[in-house]
């Protein structure tokens, strides 16, 4: 059976490969892609009494560095309305072997996440022998810049968005004799909603910069339709969050207002480089002429 190498060494000599040789190379990068995941995966089952204790049960701890920092904020401003003393609520498990499922659910959310640069390098290496060399070009550093905003988006969800939801949720009550008794399954589902949501929302300015390079989106488009993506991303930020605190909605929405600005830059810049490279191609056409 051929291996990768042998492959990637066509591709530089310039031989053209058929579509089964195209299928055999894709099946490897998912294989060693997911073989990551995997890999990952059975850390995560090893050490997974202390990423309970530790990371999943830390914000409904009011030790967590979030709460910490919000009432060394309010003590700094006077007030002590910012620090949280308790976060009312107790964890339960309602089903036979419960814990045993979200024991291997979250094993493998973790996995994924640990994960997700060398999966996205492995399919990176089978999209890029397929680029034009401008396009190669433009697309220097996109693994870095992918997994530097995923797991930017991703702490950004852990360490601000949960913390802020989880304290809502928790101390929002109807009525003192209610008593909040959350399912871990629900509770685990949350944090690794908020924290995968921001993940993925954090990569705003590489999609800008993909539709800018197909000619779909251009920087004065962007800022025509800024007011526009005000209302969206509000939305964007009420359904990443699920509770109805406005203050929460409003710290996701400030980042991705952000992103949306740094996106109009990443267009512009694309549109730059493509007169650029459209003045070029004048110019040697005109010189053959």
């Amino acid at each position: 059976m051929a291996s990768d190498q042998d492959f990637e060494s066509e591709i530089d000599e310039g031989q053209e490969m058929t579509f089964l040789e195209h299928l055999e190379e894709l099946r490897w990068h998912i294989i060693r892609a997911v073989g990551s995941i995997v890999i990952f995966a059975i850390l995560a089952w090893v050490y997974r009494e202390w990423i309970y204790g530790v990371v999943i049960l830390g914000p409904s701890k009011p030790e967590f560095w979030t709460y910490q920092m919000m009432c060394k904020v309010g003590h700094m401003m006077g007030t002590d309305g910012l620090c949280v003393e308790s976060i009312n609520f107790k964890l339960q498990n309602i089903e036979v072997g419960g814990q045993f499922k979200m024991a291997l659910t979250t094993a493998g959310i973790v996995g994924l996440l640990f994960a997700f640069p060398y999966a996205f390098w492995e399919i990176w290496r089978f999209i890029k022998p397929g680029l034009k060399i401008s396009e190669k070009k433009a697309a220097r550093g996109a693994v870095f810049f992918v997994t530097l905003l995923f797991f930017s988006g991703v702490l950004f969800g852990y360490y601000v968005v949960t913390p802020l939801v989880i304290n809502f949720l928790a101390n929002f009550t109807l009525d003192e004799s209610i008593v909040n008794e959350f399912n871990i399954k629900s509770y685990i589902s949350t944090i690794a909603t908020l924290t995968l949501a921001c993940g993925v929302a954090f990569q705003l300015p590489i999609v800008i910069f993909v539709l800018s390079k197909a000619g779909i989106v251009t920087p004065a488009f962007m800022r025509e339709y800024r007011k526009h993506s005000v209302v969206v991303i509000l939305i964007v930020a009420a359904i990443i969050t699920p509770s109805p605190d406005i203050f929460s909605q409003v710290i996701v929405a400030l980042p991705l207002f952000l992103l949306y600005e740094v996106g109009i830059f990443v267009s512009a810049r694309v549109e730059r480089q493509r007169r650029t490279d459209d003045l070029a191609l004048q110019k040697r056409l005109e010189e053959g002429d």
